[in-house]
């Protein structure tokens, strides 16, 4: 099955770029057209849509202030250390820095893979309280409907859980 095609013009068109930045930016080696490249006057570039997707994350990643020179670093870092789609990757802008969340751990890709923080994954907590909430409740009931022991001493009746 033959991947989808797209023009230049409609490359830029989707990503919300002008034509001539992202002639600027293939001649320049940002990003390269995976399907056919420009091989002189009258040929045409085609891009695939996981093209599509880089361009967008570079238009949103300098429509954020990340200057030109700094998404290129980024992009860089990215090509040869994430597994999956670029556009899968979560990044976290911070004023110049650009952070990438890779498992348990913040990356500044600026500073050249530089580790800044690891993170603390708090998704599982709910769960984990409800199961042992569950698991509590379980055992409160169990214990609750075992027959109660009753002694008795002088003529007072007290009663054992």
């Amino acid at each position: 099955m033959a991947k989808q095609s797209f023009s230049g013009s409609q490359a830029a068109q989707i990503a919300g770029i002008t034509y001539r930045q992202l002639d600027y930016w293939a001649r320049t080696n940002l990003i390269r057209p995976s399907l056919s490249d420009a091989k002189g006057s009258g040929s045409r570039r085609s891009y695939e849509y996981r093209d599509l997707l880089e361009l967008k994350v570079i238009k949103q990643l300098l429509d954020a202030g990340i200057k030109l020179e700094s998404v290129r670093e980024v992009f860089n870092y990215l090509r040869s250390h994430v597994d999956t789609e670029i556009a899968a990757a979560h990044i976290v802008i911070s004023g110049k820095a650009v952070v990438l969340c890779q498992g348990d751990q913040l990356v500044d890709v600026v500073r050249n893979g530089q580790g800044v923080l690891n993170v603390l994954p708090l998704a599982n907590i709910k769960s984990d309280v409800d199961a042992m909430i569950v698991s509590l409740g379980d055992k409160l009931t169990m214990s609750s409907t075992q027959p109660v022991a009753v002694s008795r001493s002088s003529s007072h009746q007290s009663t054992a859980v």
